[in-house]
């Protein structure tokens, strides 16, 4: 949301919000307000927004969210890095970070899950036993 308010965002950028899936978050919060902002700021039709986190139905653009697996869990978003060039293929549902196979296994390799935001209470409980957005975000039963 920064860099968005601050218009260091150009036309032809993928902007990435992470670690907010379903567990990382927990709870996949609505990535509106920065949505809004890159559309405020005129970037709508030239600006991408790839997330973790979930859209709701006001969100425009090409806002590609609920991606599976998640940053927490070493999804591949959790890779990508700063100036990394990513091909988005709306009609054949694909996207591909334009790396050699290489870089993305060292930098898999240099990988390190987050502490969880929380160790105790419901939302610990909750990020223990979610799922990923790809299968529902539902609970799985602990027993």
């Amino acid at each position: 949301m920064e860099k968005v308010l601050k218009g260091e965002i150009r036309p032809g950028d993928v902007v990435v919000i992470r670690y907010v899936g379903p567990k990382g978050a927990p709870g996949m919060p609505e990535m509106l307000s920065v949505t809004s902002a890159i559309v405020g700021e005129g970037l709508g039709p030239e600006v991408a927004l790839l997330t973790d986190g979930r859209f709701s139905g006001g969100t425009r653009g090409l806002m590609i969210g609920h991606i599976a697996p998640e940053a927490f869990v070493g999804g591949p978003i959790a890779l990508l890095e700063e100036g990394d060039r990513i091909r988005i293929d709306v009609e054949g549902r694909r996207l591909e970070v334009l790396l050699p196979e290489e870089e993305l296994e060292r930098r898999r390799a240099r990988w390190r899950p987050r502490p969880p935001a929380f160790t105790h209470g419901l939302f610990a409980r909750y990020a223990a036993l979610v799922r990923q957005a790809d299968e529902g975000a539902v609970l799985e039963d602990p027993l």
